[in-house]
C-alpha cells in the first residue's frame, strides 16, 4: 500500500534540516515523551509553553518530543494537535521553534514542521550562542557501545526501511512500533547501565570535530554537567532532563543561558 501523499516527499530522513543556527536567547528541552498516557507531562508542556517558552526568542527540542510517532499522517491525534497547536501558537506570536528528531519521534516530517511553525535541525547542529558555539545532538548516537540499538538506528533513519515502513497503514505503524518499544523496555533491564549511556570518546570525537568545547544533548535521562579538558582548553557537556510529571517526585527541566552562560533549571515539588 503506498504512504498518503506527501508524507514520502521527502522522507523524514530527507526532510529540510537546518545544521546550523545562530541563537540570541535559546531554552532547551527533550525527552517529554508526550503521549496519551501522560497527561500530567502534556499539561506541564503547556503550561511551560505558556509560561516559560515566551520570555526567549528560541525554542529548541532536542528529541524524543512525544513517545512515538508513526508518521505525519497521524497529525489527527487528540495529543498530536493540542502539541502542534501550541508550538504553532508560540511561531505566530514570534518565537522561533527547532525540532531535532529523538529515537522515538524520528518519524516527523514535512507535515509536523509545518503544522508546529517549525524548523526541523539535523543531529547533530553546530549552534552559535551569542558569543559561544555549542554542538546540540539527540544523543543516541554516541551510545556506541550498545551495538545492536546502533544497527537499528543506522536502519531506521535509513531512506529506503522509512519509505517501506510508512507504505503500512497507520495501524499497522503502531503495532510495530508498540511491540518494539516493548522489546526495548526489556531489552533495558538487561543491559549495563553504562552501555546506554554515551562512551566519552565518541563525545570527544564529535567535539573535536565540530572545533567546540561545549556540547548540550538528552536521550540518556541523566541530567548532569560535564566538565572536563579537551586538548588542553576546558570543555563541558550538559545532559537535559527527561520529563514525567506523571511520577513522583516529577521529573523535568530546561536549559537557558544568562550572561552567556549555560543555566539548568530543574522542575520539583
Amino acid at each position: 500500500m503506498a504512504a498518503p501523499a506527501g508524507l514520502t516527499d521527502p522522507l523524514p530522513a530527507l526532510a529540510p534540516a537546518t545544521d546550523r543556527v545562530a541563537l540570541a536567547d535559546p531554552v532547551f528541552i527533550s525527552d517529554l515523551h508526550l503521549g496519551a498516557d501522560h497527561p500530567l507531562t502534556l499539561d506541564a508542556f503547556l503550561r511551560f509553553m505558556r509560561g516559560i517558552a515566551p520570555s526567549h526568542k528560541e525554542l529548541l527540542i532536542l528529541g524524543d518530543l512525544f513517545e512515538y510517532w508513526a508518521g505525519d499522517d497521524d497529525l489527527a491525534d487528540p495529543v498530536a494537535q493540542v502539541v502542534c497547536d501550541a508550538l504553532g501558537h508560540h511561531a505566530r506570536l514570534g518565537g522561533r521553534v527547532f525540532v531535532m528528531h529523538g529515537n522515538r519521534d524520528l518519524l516527523l516530517g514535512r507535515g509536523f514542521a509545518q503544522r508546529a511553525g517549525a524548523t526541523l535541525l539535523a543531529d547533530p547542529t553546530l549552534a552559535r550562542i551569542g558569543n559561544a558555539r555549542a554542538l546540540l545532538a539527540h544523543g543516541d548516537a554516541y551510545c556506541t557501545r550498545d551495538e545492536p540499538y546502533q544497527r537499528f538506528r543506522a536502519q531506521a533513519r535509513d531512506p529506503a526501511f522509512q519509505r517501506q515502513f510508512l507504505g503500512r497503514t497507520l495501524a499497522q505503524r503502531k503495532a510495530f512500533i508498540g511491540q518494539a518499544r516493548a522489546h526495548s523496555e526489556a531489552g533495558k533491564r538487561m543491559n549495563a547501565a553504562d552501555i546506554m549511556d554515551v562512551t566519552p570518546e565518541a563525545i570527544v570525537a564529535a567535539l573535536r570535530g565540530a572545533g567546540v568545547t561545549l556540547m548540550i544533548h538528552g536521550h540518556t535521562h541523566r541530567p548532569a554537567r560535564h566538565e572536563f579538558v579537551l586538548d588542553h582548553a576546558p570543555a563541558q557537556r550538559i545532559v537535559l532532563p527527561d520529563w514525567d510529571f506523571d511520577a513522583t517526585p516529577v521529573r523535568g527541566g530546561y536549559l537557558r543561558f544568562a550572561g552567556g552562560e549555560p543555566v539548568a533549571q530543574e522542575f520539583g515539588i
